[in-house]
């Protein structure tokens, strides 16, 4: 016999076996029970909530000759034809694919026949929002008055495209999302079932990447078995296969933006992109864990509301010390952006590698959340103790140093006799030196304030950490040499230097750009 999934094999024959939608089962029960059964319903909800399946059972149960307490027998011949499939009073109909006005003409001639088995004709429209405006209008009518023995059940997840018309003339039934504990029990149930032993952290990532969806989280599940089949499904084995990633990560991914740190954030994504890891799920799961924190943040009374163990939730409660709550927000704002983004881009590294960006410098940004964020960064500063430098009684000249003028820019006299020409003519060619070379690079390049550093020596000056930090790796710093050795046909020694006294460049450095006259572009401010 071929394999059936889960999702089939376990499809609920009976209202009892139907769960997380308690308020429409026992509705459709007592409908029966006191023989109140409607004309027209409407199912609407999101995929994998039960509404084809609780139609099927509805339409067993108004046929079935022995009903228990609402719910069919699942005994008699009425019941077993519908199970199987071969009753001519269940009519399934998929209107994604017959919904044009002749398939609705087709069933206004059929509703004319009364059943030749049974009380009821039941006729399943799946996907209803499908069907064409002219379609619904010939439905309208006999959707209204139809014959005594027919049932209308339609099912949606789109009801807004639904016409008000067809609205009105149906009781209308809203499936919910099934609750992660709904879906983690169901599945431990299936696996004792199935004889396969399983992790209960694993199997409640399971539900919870269902997403509200009983079917989604059973296909899921089913993946998850097939790939480590006949061995024990562990956390790690479903994060692996589902292409996810752990907690833990996530919390590494916010302490390093936390601290500005955009190469160990780069390199984090990295390992799990290497890793395999399918990265729009990656996208959506640090939102999620953004959302928890903020939960966090906003009250400490959310321990019911947050599906995670207390170890986690103790490691989020600290994170949530570290950050404000609008600064949350601008993450959150900043990726639900990009999980937008990256369903049809070809390049979602580079969007993501962005993103992160935007997260450790505000500075990037122009919005009102990001000002406030860089705001915020400032005060921490301040507080952690930015110490207040006392005025120097005098200035101290040393070697190849400014005047002490503050106001008046430095004097040819004080600078050196004479720069080594292979300095001047790589300072002449500086722009297009910067053109050549790959963006990022060449962005954090133009930056950099061009000095020197000693004996023929090209000193490479930045105020800014996170370009002094990126330009000085091994690698693009010896990209860097290379470049402007060629382009003057001599070596030439660069060195890097970042200027973190908390003083202007020009009281520390000699300024090349001052002294030669340098071929560049200069923008006016």
């Amino acid at each position: 016999m071929s394999y059936t999934a889960l999702y089939r094999k376990y499809r609920p024959s009976e209202f009892e076996d139907v769960k997380g939608q308690e308020h429409i089962v026992t509705t459709l029960k007592n409908q029966i029970k006191a023989d109140r059964i409607g004309h027209a319903y409407l199912f609407c909800g999101t995929r994998g909530t039960g509404k084809t399946t609780v139609a099927k059972i509805f339409a067993k149960a108004v046929n079935c000759e022995h009903p228990v307490d609402g719910s069919p027998c699942g005994e008699c011949a009425s019941c077993k034809a519908i199970a199987a499939g071969s009753s001519m009073n269940v009519i399934e109909i998929d209107a994604a694919s017959n919904n044009g006005v002749e398939n609705i003409r087709q069933i206004r001639e059929e509703v004319s026949y009364s059943p030749t088995q049974g009380k009821y004709k039941v006729y399943i429209i799946d996907e209803v929002h499908m069907l064409s405006i002219g379609a619904f209008n010939a439905l309208l009518k006999t959707l209204e008055e139809p014959p005594s023995y027919v049932i209308f059940i339609l099912a949606t997840t789109e009801s807004h495209k639904i016409p008000i018309t067809i609205l009105s003339r149906c009781q209308k039934y809203d499936f919910r999302r099934i609750s992660i504990e709904t879906i983690s029990d169901r599945l431990m149930d299936l696996l004792q079932q199935e004889g396969v032993e399983a992790e209960e952290k694993a199997v409640r990532y399971v539900a919870k990447a269902g997403d509200g969806s009983m079917r989604d989280a059973l296909s899921l599940l089913d993946q998850c078995i097939a790939f480590y089949l006949g061995e024990p499904l562990t956390y790690d084995h479903v994060l692996e296969v589902l292409g996810a990633v752990d907690t833990e990560v996530f919390s590494r991914l916010l302490r390093s933006i936390l601290a500005n740190n955009v190469v160990q954030a780069i390199e984090l994504l990295e390992e799990l992109i290497v890793q395999g890891r399918e990265l729009g799920q990656f996208v959506t799961d640090f939102v999620w864990y953004l959302r928890n924190l903020l939960l966090v943040k906003s009250s400490d009374q959310m321990e019911d509301v947050l599906d995670m163990s207390s170890e986690n939730l103790a490691l989020l409660k600290e994170e949530a010390d570290m950050i404000e709550g609008d600064v949350i927000m601008r993450y959150i704002r900043i990726f639900s952006d990009l999980s937008g983004q990256l369903k049809y881009a070809p390049q979602k590294r580079v969007l993501i590698e962005i993103a992160l960006i935007k997260l450790c410098r505000p500075a990037m940004e122009t919005t009102q959340d990001a000002l406030t964020d860089r705001v915020a960064q400032l005060e921490k500063k301040v507080e952690e103790g930015v110490t207040v430098v006392a005025a120097a009684p005098a200035v101290q000249p040393a070697s190849g140093s400014a005047p002490a003028t503050p106001q008046k820019p430095k004097e040819p006299a004080q600078m050196p006799k004479a720069i080594p020409d292979d300095i001047r003519q790589v300072v002449k060619n500086w722009s297009s030196i910067v053109r050549e070379l790959p963006g990022v690079t060449a962005t954090y390049l133009r930056s950099a304030h061009l000095s020197l550093g000693g004996e023929n020596k090209l000193m490479l000056v930045f105020d800014d950490d996170l370009a002094y930090t990126y330009v000085s790796e091994e690698r693009r710093r010896t990209e860097i040499t290379e470049r402007i050795s060629n382009r003057i046909g001599k070596e030439i020694e660069v060195v890097m230097q970042s200027n973190d006294s908390g003083r202007p460049f020009e009281e520390n450095y000699i300024d090349l750009e001052q002294i030669v006259h340098m071929d560049i572009e200069v923008e006016d401010e």
